[in-house]
């Protein structure tokens, strides 16, 4: 057994030496046994299996159908909310306390999207009521816009992509922003602002079906079936960077600008 070990090691050494012996008279590239022909045409790609109708995958999961039927039979906001409630494709729903459907007045001319309830949102079911909610009143207030506001020239009106908390306040996943687009999809329909605000990545890209992210975004309207879009930063991210709050400023301004005010 020793002897096996001693052979082993020996042959590493001699291995390790002879390479470096090698390397050392300048060998730069290893040679397989087969020669190979560089300047030979490279052989065509196999071809593509011939998929039938029938084999074809869906272009709409079943879930995501389920979610446009239910969101589009929904009349009113009401209506919408309780087709909401009802529909048991999304994961997220059992993990959540409640349901955030909306906040603030269904009238208003500006509509603001953000991106999931967080844990203050989940208890109370409400969208932006944290931290970064506070800001967001703050912020509109200072254009003369207000959640609590009865006359819909100076309300705003808020939700969400996903009307669920992810675990640990994760961002939402593509399947479960894509199978509750519909939802929302509807609500702006039937809430019908003159203005969309959308805060942060996941919004921006929900909306306006983008891969762009928000720090290009921002401050450039967008377009959804007719109605102008604002893209901004989300209220958590002016709290983590305060520098950002020049760039949210000046975008209000523009929002202040295209409703007249």
């Amino acid at each position: 057994m020793v002897r096996e070990i001693l052979s082993v090691e020996l042959d590493t050494q001699t291995a390790l030496a002879a390479l470096a012996w090698q390397v050392e008279l300048g060998v730069d590239e290893a040679i397989e046994d087969t020669p190979l022909d560089r300047f030979a045409a490279p052989a065509p790609p196999p071809e593509a299996p011939v998929v039938s109708v029938q084999d074809a995958p869906k272009a709409v999961p079943v879930a995501d159908a389920a979610s446009g039927a239910l969101a589009q039979a929904a009349g009113d906001l009401a209506g919408l909310k309780a087709a909401m409630a009802a529909f048991d494709g999304c994961a997220l729903k059992r993990g959540a306390r409640n349901l955030v459907f909306a906040d603030g007045n269904p009238e208003a001319r500006v509509m603001i999207i953000g991106e999931a309830p967080g844990r203050d949102e989940d208890r109370i079911g409400k969208p932006f009521v944290g931290r970064s909610g506070q800001l967001l009143d703050k912020m509109f207030a200072a254009i003369g816009l207000s959640r609590d506001a009865e006359v819909a020239e100076d309300a705003i009106y808020i939700t969400n992509t996903i009307p669920w908390r992810p675990p640990e306040n994760r961002d939402p996943s593509t399947d479960e922003v894509t199978m509750m687009r519909p939802f929302l999809m509807r609500h702006i329909e039937l809430a019908a602002p003159q203005v969309i605000v959308v805060m942060g990545n996941s919004a921006t890209r929900t909306v306006l079906q983008t891969t762009t992210g928000i720090t290009r975004m921002r401050g450039n309207w967008g377009d959804l079936g007719g109605r102008p879009v604002m893209p901004m930063f989300h209220p958590a991210a002016l709290l983590r960077d305060p520098m950002k709050k020049r760039e949210a400023w000046a975008d209000l301004l523009a929002i202040k600008a295209r409703l007249g005010r």
